[in-house]
Parts: C-alpha cells; structure tokens; sequence
C-alpha cells in the first residue's frame, strides 16, 4: 500500500491523475473504474485539460461505482448526469464506452445485468472514495466482503452528507444500486482519494484498524495494489 499525503487539494488530484493518467497513456483500450463526489473533481478537470492537449480516451471503457434508486440519467442529482456534465462531454469519450448502473428500471434485473457487465470488464484501476463512516461506493457498514452489485438503504450518516448536493434533505433517495465490495476489488489497481478532517476517523479505522465489514473500506487491506492519496485533513489522525 502507497500512501501520499498532498499539501493542497491540487497536489492530491495531480498525484491521482497521474496514475490514470501513466495507464491511459500504456493501455489506450484500459477500463477505468470511476466514482462520483466532489472529491475526484480536480481529477476529471485534468483529464480533460490533457484530452485537448495530448492523450485521447477513443477507446477507453469507464464503469461507475454506483447510482441511486429513482434519478434519471437526465436527473442533475443522478450520477450518469454528473459523469457526463464534469467529464465525459469533456473527453474524446464514445458514450457507448461509458456504464453507470440505471436507477430506473427493476433494481434486482439492474444488478444482475452490472454484474455480467463487469464480469467482461476487468478494471485496471478503481478510483475510489470514503464515506465518514468508512463506506466505499455504496457499500455501507456491515455490507460482506463477497458482495456483488446490489440495492442499498442508505444509512442517515450518507444521506446526511449527501444532502447538501439537494435542495433538501428530504429529495434525497433512500436507496442506491452499488458495485460490490469484491468487484471493487477484483480491479488490478486501487486507488482511493479523500479530503478532510471529516474523514480523518474513517481513513485511520481503514487503514490501521481491523479489516472487517464494520469499516467497508478496510478490506483495502487485503489487496496488493492499493494507493492512497490523502490531504493533511484526512491523514491527520494516522499514525505509522
């Protein structure tokens, strides 16, 4: 496990997208795990600038981690509207090489159809967040290590931090549609990003705390190509 430990948030995006960046640029046909948030911004921004300069995603495959239950893809909440506004309208991405689960349909066919998708798309990289309380993707605590994708109640902790991205609390949905834990991991390379102190817990009960289902994000521990890259907020509570 790599950890890095950014003096600023630009310094932790550039860190990141330096690893896409080193296997777009060795594998123009990889397939690229993504994840929504507002903490992998800085790293699409630089996507794009370099896909008008010099590196081309033509052929590049991208899966998301997640999608809520009940938003469109045209909904300004849903997360195939997020991908598309802050990054694929911005690369030379075809759409038909972009896989966000849909939240529209019948969930339980949704998630049978993700798996069989990500069975034929092996990740080279998974870009990942954390939850304050340790979640990864959807994958809230106490999820099994063995899951695949399936539909989530969201805990009141996520859609507590989620709600500020909503008019209300209330327009929050309740459930989501989430890649598992073992199709996180079954990408060849992790790579996990998080920013501040509100984070500081969760990074430390991941990294140096047990690896159970308590904390989704400690079974990064148990893969053998995981970096981590952090601001000085969210590492300020680890201790090596």
């Amino acid at each position: 496990m790599k950890i890095f430990i950014a003096k600023d948030y630009e310094e932790l995006s550039t860190i990141a997208y330096g690893y896409i960046k080193d296997i777009v640029k060795s594998n123009p046909r990889a397939v690229l795990g993504l994840a929504t948030g507002s903490t992998p911004l800085g790293i699409y921004r630089l996507m794009a600038e370099d896909c008008a300069q010099k590196i081309s995603y033509k052929e590049i495959r991208t899966v998301n981690l997640d999608e809520y239950v009940g938003l469109s893809a045209t909904h300004d909440q849903s997360y195939r509207y997020f991908m598309q506004t802050n990054l694929f309208n911005k690369i030379d991405i075809p759409l038909q090489n972009t896989f966000v689960p849909d939240g529209t349909g019948d969930p339980v066919a949704e998630c049978r159809r993700y798996d069989a998708l990500l069975d034929t798309l092996p990740r080279d990289i998974q870009l990942l967040g954390i939850g304050t309380n340790g979640h990864i993707a959807f994958n809230e605590p106490g999820t099994p290590f063995e899951s695949r994708t399936h539909t989530v109640t969201l805990n009141q902790s996520t859609i507590d931090a989620n709600a500020r991205f909503f008019q209300s609390i209330n327009e929050v949905p309740r459930r989501a549609i989430t890649m598992g834990i073992k199709d996180i991991m079954a990408a060849k390379r992790l790579l996990l990003v998080a920013t501040g102190t509100n984070k500081a817990d969760a990074i430390a009960k991941a990294l140096k705390g047990k690896s159970d289902p308590s904390c989704p994000a400690s079974v990064l521990q148990q893969h053998n190509d995981v970096v981590i890259v952090l601001d000085q907020g969210a590492a300020s509570k680890l201790v090596f």
